[in-house]
């Protein structure tokens, strides 16, 4: 067990250093309104992980793969997420994430919602438990349930405290880009551009949630 929860750790550094939607809300919200907002935010991602974590152990991917039009809906739905985030850096006055802004600061219930609800539009996730969790799990070892339980709470325990480390440091990125107007509008085409394919390539793809046996 103890191999199994390196493994999983080293594979969750790994995966919550890749940019995806969470580390973009995450920033945006820091230096939109300070790191007590990006830590609230996060919060509501962390509760998404753990929602995700708890439905896949006990059997929500078998729901995806028995009744795909479930699966496929919330794919849409992730995907429309997506793409509305993308218009919003892209059309005419967009702002930068990075750009720092007088904004009318939003409710810690809003900011932990919005949180939790860029986490679950994601059914990614719950894939991503279903394949890699079996990886790191010894039947030998009896009570399969709760080594699931164990190593998925190792991932999000590494992910949480990285996404907070750069929430709180998002802050010195951003007064470094206030200085440098044209350097605030590529980071704004290249999120749009990245929101925009990432928005894409979940509507179209086309692999479906596997059932372990």
């Amino acid at each position: 067990m103890t191999a199994g929860l390196l493994g999983i750790a080293l594979v969750s550094l790994g995966m919550v250093l890749t940019p995806g939607p969470n580390m973009i809300y995450l920033v945006s919200r820091s230096i939109t309104q300070g790191r007590r907002a990006g830590l609230v935010a996060l919060c509501g991602v962390a509760l998404g992980f753990t929602i995700y974590l708890t439905a896949t152990c006990l059997g929500l991917t078998a729901i995806f793969a028995l009744v795909p039009p479930v699966y496929t809906a919330l794919k849409l739905a992730g995907a429309g997420y997506l793409l509305w985030m993308a218009w919003n850096a892209f059309r005419p006055g967009g702002t930068s994430a990075f750009e720092v802004r007088d904004l009318e600061p939003e409710s810690p219930r809003k900011l932990f919602s919005l949180g939790l609800l860029t986490c679950l539009l994601n059914p990614k996730i719950a894939i991503l438990y279903l394949s890699l969790l079996p990886q790191f799990i010894d039947p030998a070892a009896g009570h399969v349930l709760l080594q699931s339980l164990a190593l998925g709470s190792v991932q999000i325990a590494i992910g949480t405290l990285v996404n907070a480390l750069i929430a709180m440091s998002a802050g010195t990125l951003a007064v470094f880009l206030a200085s440098r107007p044209v350097w605030l509008r590529v980071q704004r085409y290249f999120m749009g551009s990245v929101l925009g394919v990432m928005a894409i390539h979940l509507a179209t793809d086309r692999s479906k949630a596997l059932v372990t046996t």
